[in-house]
C-alpha cells in the first residue's frame, strides 16, 4: 500500500469521515469501514447459524447483539493493525440484514414471539389469500404473510403489536431509537408504491378491511415502520446504540445512520445494478436474481416478488430458499473423511477445489440428480425439505459429476422463477452481475450460473466485499457532496470499471444444464414423497 494513502486513510478515520456498514447474513455478520470514495478500509466478521426451534427457523436476539459487537470489535482491531488508529468516530453508518421475516414487538420494543426468519414456509394459505386480496404477489417469506398467518391462527400476541419490522429494522431501532426502513427492505414486508416511495395506500386499505372483524386497536399503517429513501438519514447513533456496538465505550454517538436495507438491496448496490434493464444474482445459502424493470409486470405471478431498489425502481425478484447449503454439507462430510485419513482440508479450500473439479464433469452431471432442499422451497411448492441424492445404476458416479450435480441443483429453483420473468413476461436483461460465495471460485460460479440462466454473467472485482460493503456505500451516499447526485451515478463513481467482462454461456454447459433441469423436475415427486414419509 502506498504510504501516503495509509497516512491519508488514518487521518480520515481519526477525523470521523469514514462510513460503517454492517450486514447480518444467514451465516455471518460482517462489519466494513469505507472511505468517502467507497474504498474498503477494514473489516471484521462473526459466524452464526439459524436454529430450528419448535418447527420455526429463528435466531435469538441476544445472538444478534453479540454478533454485532463481535464483528465491530474485529473491525476495530483490523483498523488499528492496518492504519495505526483507534476507530472512535464515524462519518455515517448503516445496517442491513436478511430480508422479510417477522419481528413483532410491543410498545416497549419487546418481542412478542421469537423472530421468524425468511426461511419459514408456514404461511402458504395466508400468502395466497393476500395475493388475491391485494392483487400483488405476496410470497410466504414476506412480513405481511407472517402477520396474516398469525391472525388466521388466532395467535394471542397479535392484538398487542405496536411495531412490525424486519431484522435490519430491529437493529436500526436498537442503535438509533427510530422505527424506520429503507425502500428496498420495506418492499419485502408489504407493497410499496414506486410513485410515492412509501406504503401502497390502496393495499393498506384492503388489508385493514380484510381484518376489520378482528377488532384490533391498530391499523396496519400504525405498526409499520417509516419508509426512507436512499441518500437520507434515518436517525443517528445514540449513546446506547454506540455501547451496543462497542462494549469498551469509546465509540462516539451522533453519527447519521442511513435507512436500513435488506440483503437484496445491498446486492444491487455492490453490483451497481439499480438502473432499469440491469440485473444481479446473489448466490450463497439462498439464491435470488433481481431484474430492474422498465414497467410493472402484466400479471401477478406467485413465483415472483415485486420489490424496489434502494432508490425506488421496481424490481422482479426470483428468490429460492435453497442454494448451496446441501453442497456445503457434503463438502463438510468429505473434509471429515479427509481428516480421518490424516489430511487437512479447510472449508474454503475444499469448496473451491470441488467447484473447480465440477467443471471437468459431464455436461449433464452424468445422469446424477440432487435435490438440495434443506428447507422448504416455495418456487416449486414445498413447505418442508428433505435433501436427496439420486442416481441410476448406469449413471456416471464420479466426484466431478457429484459436485456438478449439487451445483446445478442449487440453481434449479432459481431457473423456475427466471423462466416466468423471461419467457412469460419478456423481461430483458443484458447481463447478470453475480455476487456471493457461489462466485468466489474463479470461472466456476460464472459458468454454472450462465448455463442455468442462459445469460452472460459478470462479477465485480469488489463484489467479494459482500453486503456489508454495499451497506457502507449506502451510508457513504448520505455524505455525498453533490446532493442532487442519484444513487446509480454515485455507484458509477465508486465501482466504475471494476466489473469484469461478462462470461457468455457455453452451449455445451447450457445443453447439459437443460438436461439436468429436466431430470431434476422429474424427480420432484420423489422429494414430495420423502417430505410426506420422513417426519
Amino acid at each position: 500500500m502506498n504510504p501516503s494513502n495509509t497516512n491519508n486513510d488514518a487521518a480520515l478515520i481519526a477525523e470521523g469521515r469514514a462510513a460503517l456498514g454492517c450486514e447480518l447474513g444467514s451465516t455471518r455478520i460482517k462489519a466494513t469501514l469505507v472511505g468517502p470514495d467507497g474504498r474498503p478500509l477494514g473489516s471484521g466478521a462473526f459466524g452464526w447459524e439459524n436454529r430450528l426451534e419448535a418447527g420455526i427457523w429463528t435466531y435469538p436476539m441476544d445472538a444478534v447483539l453479540e454478533g454485532l459487537e463481535a464483528s465491530f470489535a474485529a473491525l476495530r482491531q483490523d483498523v488499528a493493525e492496518t492504519h495505526g488508529v483507534t476507530l472512535e468516530r464515524l462519518g455515517a453508518a448503516g445496517f442491513s440484514a436478511m430480508m422479510h421475516g417477522y419481528i413483532a414487538t410491543d410498545a416497549r420494543g419487546e418481542l412478542l414471539v421469537p423472530f421468524r426468519t425468511w426461511r419459514n414456509n408456514i404461511t402458504g394459505h395466508a400468502a395466497a389469500a393476500l395475493t388475491e386480496t391485494l392483487d400483488w404477489p405476496i410470497p410466504q417469506r414476506w412480513s405481511i404473510a407472517h402477520l396474516y398467518h398469525a391472525i388466521c391462527e388466532s395467535e394471542a400476541h397479535v392484538g398487542d403489536i405496536a411495531h412490525l419490522t424486519t431484522l435490519a429494522g430491529w437493529v436500526h431501532w436498537k442503535l438509533t431509537g427510530e422505527w424506520a426502513l429503507g425502500i428496498g427492505d420495506a418492499s419485502g414486508m408489504f407493497p410499496v408504491d414506486p410513485a410515492t416511495g412509501t406504503w401502497d395506500a390502496e393495499s393498506l386499505s384492503r388489508f385493514d378491511a380484510l381484518v376489520a372483524d378482528r377488532g384490533y386497536a391498530w391499523t396496519l399503517a400504525d405498526i409499520l415502520p417509516r419508509v426512507v429513501p436512499a441518500g437520507e438519514a434515518a436517525g443517528a447513533l445514540t449513546a446506547e446504540g454506540a455501547k451496543l456496538l462497542d462494549a469498551g465505550g469509546t465509540l462516539q454517538a451522533g453519527a447519521p445512520v442511513c435507512p436500513p436495507e435488506g440483503d437484496a438491496g445491498t446486492g444491487m448496490v455492490v453490483t451497481n445494478a439499480v438502473r432499469p434493464r440491469t440485473g444481479n444474482v446473489s448466490a450463497g445459502t439462498s439464491v435470488f436474481a433481481m431484474l430492474v424493470l422498465e414497467e410493472r409486470l402484466s400479471a401477478v405471478h406467485p413465483e415472483i416478488d415485486l420489490v424496489l431498489t434502494p432508490d425506488g425502481h421496481l424490481v422482479g425478484m426470483a428468490h429460492a430458499n435453497n442454494c448451496t447449503s446441501d453442497f456445503n454439507a457434503w463438502a463438510a462430510l468429505i473434509a471429515e473423511a479427509a481428516q480421518l485419513m490424516g489430511a487437512e482440508a479447510d472449508d474454503e479450500t475444499l469448496y473451491g477445489r470441488l467447484m473447480t473439479l465440477a467443471l471437468e464433469g459431464d455436461a449433464d452431471a452424468g445422469g446424477l440428480v440432487s435435490i438440495g432442499y434443506v428447507s422448504g422451497e416455495h418456487m416449486t411448492g414445498f413447505s418442508e425439505g428433505r435433501p436427496l441424492f439420486l442416481r441410476k445404476p448406469d449413471s456416471r458416479f464420479t466426484l466431478a459429476n457429484f459436485a456438478r450435480a449439487h451445483l446445478f441443483s442449487a440453481l434449479c429453483a432459481l431457473r423456475a422463477g427466471l423462466d416466468v420473468l423471461v419467457d412469460k413476461e419478456g423481461v430483458q436483461v443484458e447481463e447478470l452481475r453475480g455476487h456471493g460465495g457461489f462466485f468466489k471460485t474463479p470461472e466456476a460460479g460464472q459458468r454454472f450460473m450462465a448455463a442455468a440462466t442462459g445469460t452472460p454473467v459478470s462479477v465485480p472485482e469488489t463484489a467479494g466485499e459482500g453486503g456489508a460493503w454495499g451497506m457502507a456505500l449506502l451510508a457513504a451516499f448520505t455524505l455525498r457532496e453533490d446532493r442532487d447526485q442519484g444513487l446509480a451515478d454515485f455507484l458509477d463513481s465508486v465501482i466504475g470499471g471494476s466489473i469484469s467482462a461478462p462470461l457468455s454461456p457455453d452451449p455445451a454447459d447450457v445443453a447439459g444444464f437443460n438436461a439436468y433441469y429436466k431430470r431434476f423436475t422429474a424427480a420432484l415427486p420423489v422429494e414430495r414423497a420423502a417430505v410426506e414419509r420422513l417426519d
